[in-house]
């Protein structure tokens, strides 16, 4: 028997994920203050080894599904997580925490157009205009006085591509297979890469400061378990209209808080480049319908 939706269910859901989009907005931030003391694949090695454990965690009573076809998955997925990452980060570490976050959102509009790629799916009016909405405000915020690139953003950029892969395969791999248990082998791969990588380009880093480590654990804990749950959590209980619209907020909240906090200029230029840039994301995830005269068939929703 289905489960009974309530207005409760309905608000709370909205409201975790409102909450998950805060606290990834804030990722940003604090992501940029730790680069200054911990390498970059140092950071990714961290956060990706204690996501994997967390994760672990959370799906252990499904420990006992792992296969080959899990690992086979979850490596794939984990292979674009640590490419998607490791140019954020880097690119972050040459831009502000607010063009990072808008710029990395690209990857929203990039997903229908991989799948026209690989499907065969041809994307409809609102991705294109989406994607040329989106080429206008990246232009807005990356081009410089002499038309070239600033190096982080195009970075950022690149990740956006991989973060549009990883989109993809999740979506392949994630039917009938516990999410947690898959989520914790694509965490453990891109762990594994990141060590790796880490440990071939730079020494280990020594005397990390306090900030840093409660920093890392920040995003360990905060910016991706508990944002996982939230997502989950959210998702059950809301349309996926709805939720795309507030996960767009993901990148409004990243500037908001490179504002407060890092206290990066919002110049004329680049609030344009913003603006636009969350337009085409909308634009590209909702097909506008939030706009459009809500149907009035009847809804389960419950008061008890």
């Amino acid at each position: 028997m289905p489960e009974k939706i309530t207005k409760k269910n309905c608000v709370m859901g909205r409201l975790a994920l409102l909450a998950m989009t805060l606290i990834w907005g804030t990722s940003f931030v604090v992501l940029k203050n730790t680069l200054e003391t911990v390498p970059t694949l140092y950071v990714l090695a961290y956060r990706f080894s204690g996501a994997a454990v967390l994760m672990l965690l959370l799906g252990i009573k499904d420990i006992k599904k792992l296969d080959l076809q899990y690992v086979k998955n979850g490596a794939v997925m984990g292979v674009f997580l640590f490419i998607a990452y490791t140019f954020q980060t880097f690119g972050l570490e040459q831009t502000t925490p607010g063009k990072n976050a808008f710029l990395t959102t690209t990857y929203c509009v990039l997903v229908p157009f991989i799948y026209w790629i690989i499907e065969k799916k041809r994307p409809d009016i609102y991705n294109f205009i989406a994607a040329v909405v989106c080429l206008a405000g990246v232009g807005f915020v990356s081009l410089q006085n002499d038309y070239g690139v600033n190096m982080g953003d195009l970075l950022t950029l690149c990740c956006g591509l991989f973060f549009a892969l990883h989109i993809i395969a999740t979506s392949k791999y994630v039917s009938g297979k516990s999410v947690a248990l898959l989520t914790m082998v694509q965490f453990a791969t891109a762990g594994i890469l990141a060590w790796g990588s880490a440990l071939i380009t730079a020494p280990m880093p020594v005397n990390v400061g306090a900030d840093a480590v409660w920093s890392i654990v920040y995003l360990c804990v905060m910016c991706t378990a508990a944002c996982f749950v939230l997502q989950t959590y959210g998702q059950k209980y809301t349309p996926p209209s709805a939720v795309a619209v507030i996960m767009t907020l993901e990148s409004v909240f990243g500037a908001a808080f490179s504002v407060v906090v890092y206290h990066e200029v919002l110049s004329a230029r680049l609030v344009i480049g913003f603006v636009l840039i969350f337009l085409a994301v909308l634009m590209s995830e909702t097909k506008l319908s939030f706009l459009k005269r809500k149907s009035k068939a009847p809804v389960d929703i419950s008061d008890k």
